[in-house]
């Protein structure tokens, strides 16, 4: 539950309430419920869900609430918290360290958007990246996946790691780098 209100007695979003601040290099423009965030790196837009309310003031993203209604108080934090995003992504990118353990298991990647995993299977796996998302290799196992949307790198990353997920008894498979897995104990012969 968050904190009470000491005017109004309704309970406030502590993520919600946060301003976001616009760092140098920046804009943030709001138009017709459409939130636009410009920086170094690249755009990004987000559309405004209904009954939130974004005013920029001095350097700052500040997001407000309109109704007290579970759904809008459930998007007032999260609506806050896609715009601190967007504004770190533009600024910084957004990556994903991956690596692939077993083998023969490799990445290999053809041209900065498409990967092909080669995880055990007859045939490689290929996976182009959705626009604004690339690839970069260090070593056949490691991967970087980077872009300016976190969502799309999570995304991105998450449908790698399920093409071949870490098995319990060896951890064969892809993981997220220095992702733990516990490992079960095999079989043991009898004597």
């Amino acid at each position: 539950m968050g904190k009470l209100s000491p005017r109004s007695g309704k309970t406030m979003s502590r993520i919600g309430n946060l301003p976001v601040l616009i760092p140098a290099g920046v804009t943030v423009t709001v138009d017709n419920r459409l939130v636009t965030v410009t920086g170094p790196h690249g755009t990004l837009t987000l559309p405004v869900p209904f009954k939130i309310n974004v005013d920029i003031k001095d350097d700052q993203v500040i997001v407000s609430r309109l109704s007290e209604d579970k759904k809008v108080k459930a998007n007032h934090g999260t609506t806050r918290a896609h715009i601190n995003n967007m504004v770190c992504g533009v600024v910084t990118p957004w990556t994903k360290l991956m690596e692939i353990r077993g083998t023969g298991y490799k990445f290999a990647v053809v041209g900065s958007n498409k990967l092909i995993v080669n995880a055990g299977f007859i045939n490689p796996v290929e996976i182009v990246a959705q626009e604004g998302v690339s690839f970069l290799l260090t070593e056949e196992t490691k991967l970087t996946i980077s872009g300016i949307n976190k969502v799309f790198v999570g995304q991105t990353a998450s449908n790698i790691r399920k093409i071949r997920k870490p098995e319990p008894y060896k951890g064969k498979g892809i993981r997220y780098l220095n992702e733990f897995i516990k490992l079960k104990a095999g079989k043991t012969a009898k004597a």
